[in-house]
């Protein structure tokens, strides 16, 4: 169970703002980045990538979880999602349920309105224990 006074919540935002310089927003113009803690201690980001296209952008969640994975994989503790600016934004309702499938028990994520659990930020979730079993 992650603990909000166990994760470093400065360390996270500067990480997910340094993602940001990585985006390619030239449609928008909005710069999102994000970073996680991940359950060995590491700390993985990701940034929005933008399509002429606007159905195929990739959200910064879905490149950082790309990252999860290819360093190893394991669980989400904690979370944080911020525009160029470094003001904090909540996941859509897509990346609420990719960062879901990939959360620790307890998963934090940080809101305008402080640090919030994914079950707060959705309840009820479909996820692999709704799947018959193969």
């Amino acid at each position: 169970m992650s603990s909000e006074h166990t994760i470093d919540w400065e360390a996270l935002r500067a990480a997910a703002l340094a993602a940001t310089e990585h985006s390619y927003a030239p449609y928008s113009g909005l710069a999102v980045g994000c970073a996680a803690l991940v359950d060995d201690g590491r700390v993985v980001v990701g940034c929005n990538v933008e399509n002429a296209s606007y159905g195929l952008t990739l959200c910064a969640e879905c490149t950082m979880l790309g990252a999860l994975h290819l360093g190893g994989g394991g669980r989400l503790r904690a979370f944080v999602c911020v525009d160029g600016a470094g003001a904090p934004l909540t996941p859509c309702g897509r990346c609420r349920q990719l960062l879901f499938e990939a959360a620790a028990p307890g998963m934090l994520l940080a809101t305008a309105s402080g640090p919030r659990t994914i079950d707060e930020l959705l309840p009820d979730a479909f996820g692999p224990s709704a799947l018959p079993a193969r």
